[in-house]
Parts: C-alpha cells; structure tokens; sequence
C-alpha cells in the first residue's frame, strides 16, 4: 500500500519562522531487504512486495514476473516439497527474499524462502540480469522440515549419505529450524555465506559456492551440539526453543554486526531488533556484555530479557500522535551505503493502527568503542556528522531509555480506542547537559564532549545506570522536519536516545 506525500506547515518553535514540512512516500513492506543499483535503492520483500526510491525516504511499488508469475515459476519446487494438503497454495508463502549481486556470476541472485506448514520449507535462489527483474528460478539451496519419510526428496543424501541419522531435526530445542529468512553475505576473504534460521533451532549459516550461487558442497561441516551441524553448518545464534529470526549482516567499522529480531511480528508481539558483534562472518556473536547469540538454555520469553543489544524499542517523544508511535519494529536488513554510511532499514507497526506497516530508515552511526547506535529520527535525507560547539551540545533534552525488557501491549482497555495509558512505550524523560559538565533533570550524572560529536554520558540511579559512548547529530524530527541536536547512544547493554527540547 503506498501512501501518497503530503504538505504541512510547522512551526519551528523557539520564535523561528514556519516550514514546510514534506511527508515521505510511505510503502508496506514486510522483511525488507535493501540494496544499491547504480543510483537507485531497492527493497525486497515478503509476499511480493517490492519498491525503489532514488534517496531512502521517498518509495515508489514495482512488479516483475514473480509478482504475476510466481505459481508458474515455482510450480515444480511448490509441489515437490512445501505444498501439503494444510497449504495448497503458494499465494502467501514466499517469505523475506535477500538480493545480493554475485560478481562471478555477473548475476543479481534472489533467496527466496518458500513457506510450507510443520515447517516444510526450502530457501531457493533465483537470478536477473536486472535488479528489478524479470527472475529465472535456478534452484533449491536450504531445505527444513524432512523426516525419515520424505527425506530422499531433498539434497540429504548427497550431504550427509543414504543413510543419515535425522533425529536431531525434529527437536526444535536442537536443529530443528524453519528455512527462511536468508542473508547472503561476501567475507572479503573470497567467502560467499548465507545465514537463515529461525527461532527454535537457531539461525545458521553456510557456504556457497560463487560460482553457482547454490550450496558449495565442497565445504562439510562436523555435527557438534550448539556449535555445527553436518547439514546446516555454523550456529551463530539462537536455539534451545527460543525465538529469534530475520538475521541480517553488515560488516562495517572493522566488525561484522549481526541483528536478529526477537518475540512475535504483531502490533502486540514484542516484536524488536537484537544486536551482536562478531570479528569473524561465522562469529561468535556477542554483546556488550558478552553475552553469545546463540542461547545456552530455554528462556521463557527471550524478547524480555537482557541478550544482545535492543536497538529500539516501542517509543514516544513528548507531541508524538498515537498513530506515529513506532512498535514492533523489526524484520531488517542493513546497508553499507558508497559513502561509507550504514543504515538499518526495518517494518514497523504503529500502537492504534492495528497491522498497518511500513518500512523505516535510520542511520547507523559508529561509537568510540566500536559499537553501532540507531539515530533518534528516521533518515530524511540529512546524514549523521560533523563537530559541534559546547553551546550546540549543551541543553535541555527528553530522554528515551529503550528498555529491554517491555514491549507494546496496546492499550489497558481495549473497548477505549482513544486510550494514552499504554504499555511498555517507552516515553521520554527531561534531562538537562548542563555547561558544567552535569546532567540534571529526570536522571542525574556527568556528560562530557569528545572530537567530532562524540559525548559521554554516565546517568546514575534510576533505570539502567551506565557509561553510555555516544554521538551528538542535528537531524530533522520526524513530526516536522525541525532540525535539533540529538544525541544516541549505547552503555550497559541498553541504548538511549535524546532529542533537544
């Protein structure tokens, strides 16, 4: 569904002169994924939803044969292996496609996950000369779901023999997995890889051969619990019945980034965006704290507590609307852009919009100590950057702690629509960086400024007291386009935000 741009006049506040304040071109698409064609971007995602823009805000929808031909294209793959009789068709069942271009091949490649019930499911890969299409199917990379029973009509047998024990895939606190969600990634080291998972088992990861696009199998794995599978190779996260899915990879600022999303997709789900970080593409993946991706128990619900870094959660700035209240943000992929700048590009719903979705942008911007941190607005086309004075950075500032353990659960009666008494929206606090180099207001502490807009933060008592690293940026708000000072950061394992009153 694309929505159309409007125009709205906004005062600036603090005795400046209005502006007009244009609104992006909106598109729903869910699990996108990005990437960069010449001048052009592209998002790719699930259920045939595909749109390009020219600058990251403004999207426009495309088609190609998969969004008219797709029952002729998968008619063999769909009634070889996910088509059963609980769901006959593949309308609704082609999920989170990643798009990479593979040099060898002087091909864009497609990993597409076809969707079948009690997890039948297989990650297939198609090919363009053109990034928007039209797509030839190739064939299956990653199948899920197999049994004793239907085994033989997988490529099974040629990775693990005639005869292979299969007990473990349908433990899901083991390696029984759902094969969706592909990320495909090079390791600047002639390595092609491509992650998947998810929940339950774990997300995984294999090597592909550059040549072919599909599984190298060449490469052979050693089955050893909660490390390697002989059919699935590298474990980097999740398992043991938890949830977790969606990985998506950048290698950025001498680190691979892993981000994975944690709870239910819904407005209510507690859907979030998990971070870790890894030297190596096969990891191990840990936090700031040193926590690993990959779970070592069963966590009752794992989106409620403190593994990886919560890059976001449900949240409200002081004159936000209800329907702009971001929640359940989620399904991302990331973008190392020409110029060196990230981006976290994700779906998100809205706290009284009931499934309504759209994608959003933010920047990702490096700290001191090495870590990622989510701008505080969408990206609208002014980029994070620059040196600032003590009277720029110093001030009055809301605060967003982004908490953890919360999510939305919508309003506490469900019959009152109009309700503001939500749950697990994280608002804001006032806080002030005073000239002195103490924070006062709503928490209490020290700042100090560093070269090139970094800050140090420590806020003492309250929730989360840490030292948080992070970055000061003047970025138009979202509400209307008012460029203020902002800054985000990370410590203690938790991310703040702060935007200038």
């Amino acid at each position: 569904m694309l929505l159309t741009g409007s125009l709205a006049a906004c005062g600036q506040g603090g005795g400046g002169s209005a502006q007009t304040h244009q609104e992006p071109k909106r598109v729903s698409v869910h699990d996108p994924s990005v990437v960069r064609s010449g001048k052009d971007y592209y998002v790719f995602g699930s259920h045939r939803a595909y749109a390009k823009s020219t600058d990251l805000v403004n999207w426009t929808p495309f088609t190609n044969n998969l969004s008219r031909d797709y029952e002729k294209i998968f008619a063999d793959i769909w009634k070889d292996w996910p088509k059963q009789s609980s769901n006959p068709d593949v309308k609704g069942n082609m999920w989170a496609p990643d798009v990479y271009y593979n040099k060898t091949m002087k091909k864009w490649c497609m990993y597409l996950s076809l969707n079948g019930a009690e997890h039948r499911s297989v990650i297939v890969l198609l090919t363009a000369d053109r990034v928007d299409g039209d797509w030839t199917y190739v064939g299956p990379v990653i199948y899920s779901g197999f049994t004793r029973a239907n085994y033989m009509s997988t490529d099974i047998p040629k990775v693990l023999g005639d005869d292979p024990g299969l007990d473990r895939y349908q433990s899901y606190t083991d390696t029984g997995i759902n094969a969706i969600d592909a990320c495909v990634k090079d390791d600047g080291q002639g390595g092609l890889w491509m992650s998947f998972g998810s929940w339950f088992g774990g997300v995984w990861m294999i090597r592909l051969d550059p040549a072919t696009g599909l599984r190298d199998y060449r490469t052979t794995y050693e089955t050893k619990p909660n490390v390697s599978d002989a059919y699935y190779g590298h474990k980097i996260a999740g398992g043991f019945g938890n949830s977790g899915e969606g990985s998506a990879l950048l290698h950025t600022n001498g680190h691979w980034y892993l981000f994975l999303s944690y709870g239910k997709l819904v407005q209510t789900g507690g859907y979030q965006m998990r971070m870790f970080r890894a030297d190596k593409i096969t990891g191990p993946y840990l936090d700031q704290a040193g926590n690993p991706a990959i779970s070592t128990s069963t966590a009752a619900d794992n989106w409620t507590d403190k593994t990886g870094i919560r890059l976001m959660a449900s949240y409200q700035w002081s004159g936000d609307r209800k329907g702009d209240i971001e929640v359940s943000q989620g399904g991302n992929t990331a973008l190392h852009d020409e110029d060196g700048t990230d981006y976290v590009v994700y779906h998100t719903r809205f706290s009284d919009r009931k499934e309504e979705h759209q994608i959003r942008v933010r920047q990702l911007i490096p700290t001191s100590d090495g870590w990622l941190v989510a701008a505080p607005y969408e990206y609208l086309g002014t980029k994070a950057g620059g040196a600032y004075t003590a009277k720029d950075e110093a001030g009055a500032y809301e605060l967003i702690t982004h908490d953890p353990t919360t999510f939305f659960k919508g309003p506490r009666k469900v019959t009152d629509q109009h309700s503001t008494n939500y749950r697990g929206v994280n608002k804001a606090v006032d806080i002030e960086l005073k000239a002195d180099g103490t924070v006062d207001g709503g928490r209490k502490g020290t700042w100090k400024a560093g070269r090139d807009g970094q800050v140090t933060i420590t806020l003492e008592g309250g929730d989360y007291p840490a030292t948080y690293q992070g970055v000061f940026a003047r970025l138009p708000r979202d509400k209307d386009g008012r460029k203020v000072m902002t800054f985000s950061a990370l410590g203690g394992n938790v991310c703040i935000w702060g935007s200038k009153a």
